[in-house]
């Protein structure tokens, strides 16, 4: 019998529906959407779990699931938002026809956070993850990298590259040191 045979759904959401609820609520913004997301990602992980290689770690092929399912949201959304049909879009573009209500972040601070998080989803890709998931979810170096199956080298870099490019475009959008001043970015200091 495969391993991926002896799990069964209801320990696997146990052991990673929370994370999986914060990534989405990190890339979405929303509650609710965040809500749609975690059950759309437990969906596809029970439809798709006899096809679960065991070439990566569970909890990195249930990452790779949400980011997809939490940007294909944002694509949805957009087109609705656009009436439907195709249109040519990049993911550096998504922060700007989104609303911001994270229930992690105070009132008084929501507005310096939307700021931030919209120019985090500006960031390219592979940046905006390894910020996401190092600054914001607080994984180590090392977790960040196995996440994103990349070496912890390439994850250094990315997310120097993201704290640079995010400290720029904050100083070209708002008043760096108002934005800045923020403390910090849901619970930990991004920059």
């Amino acid at each position: 019998m495969r391993e991926s045979e002896q799990w069964n759904l209801e320990s696997i959401y146990n052991t990673h529906a929370k994370w999986v609820y914060n990534l989405a609520l990190h890339y979405l913004w929303n509650k609710e959407d965040a809500e749609e997301v975690t059950q759309d990602v437990f969906i596809k992980v029970h439809h798709q779990l006899s096809k679960f290689r065991a070439e990566s770690q569970l909890k990195t092929w249930i990452y790779r699931i949400t980011v997809n399912s939490s940007l294909d949201h944002i694509k949805a959304s957009k087109r609705a938002k656009r009436g439907g049909g195709l249109f040519f879009f990049s993911i550096n573009d998504e922060g700007a026809e989104r609303s911001f209500n994270h229930p992690g972040v105070d009132i008084e601070n929501q507005e310096d956070v939307e700021a931030i998080m919209r120019q985090i989803a500006l960031l390219p890709r592979k940046q905006q993850e390894a910020l996401i998931l190092n600054k914001i979810e607080g994984h180590t170096i090392i977790e960040t990298a196995e996440l994103m199956n990349l070496s912890s080298k390439t994850i250094e870099g990315l997310i120097t590259k993201a704290k640079k490019n995010l400290k720029e475009n904050l100083s070209h959008h708002q008043d760096e040191n108002n934005i800045l001043s923020s403390k910090n970015i849901i619970g930990n200091e991004i920059i």
